[in-house]
């Protein structure tokens, strides 16, 4: 079971690693001014909106830039404090990664719904999303099991301390 947690662990830490790298990168220029980011950045933009046939960058409906405020403001530092607490060992981590998934899950949600009803998204770009779907599940399954398989018994409490004297 203890590979299991550290497997699951190595797929999220990649996954949060490409969202924290990519959230104020690429997503950020869809609802920020985009003089503030240099042109290299806007144009790999552009190539993964044309490439992808993203007609969502191109357009930005009101609650696709919404959903991207969410990710930058809420998401984005979830995976950060995910990644060192993936790397520190921390025992809040399943909390964040409980927030970060249901949180990406829920974008993804609308944003999929969106590309499958209109009938403009591309197969490329449906492709793209289905496996960021899946790595958001996984997050939450891994929010869902515990930081460490140690026996907590109930009704066992922990040594009490010797008071200190002055």
């Amino acid at each position: 079971m203890v590979t299991l947690m550290k497997l699951i662990d190595t797929i999220i830490f990649f996954y949060f690693l490409v969202f924290a790298i990519g959230a104020p990168l690429l997503d950020a220029q869809t609802c920020l001014p985009s003089n503030i980011f240099p042109q290299v950045l806007i144009n790999l933009k552009t190539w993964y909106t044309q490439e992808f046939k993203y007609y969502l960058f191109i357009e930005k409906p009101h609650f696709f830039v919404g959903l991207v405020w969410l990710q930058l403001v809420f998401a984005w530092p979830l995976s950060i404090a995910s990644l060192y607490g993936i790397v520190v060992g921390k025992s809040w981590l399943p909390t964040t990664c409980l927030m970060f998934g249901v949180s990406t899950l829920t974008a993804m949600s609308a944003m999929i719904s969106e590309l499958l009803g209109s009938g403009k998204a591309s197969e490329k770009i449906l492709k793209l999303y289905f496996p960021f779907m899946g790595f958001a599940i996984l997050a939450i399954i891994r929010g869902l099991l515990p930081h460490s398989f140690k026996s907590n018994a109930i009704g066992k409490r922990p040594v009490m301390l010797r008071k200190k004297r002055a």
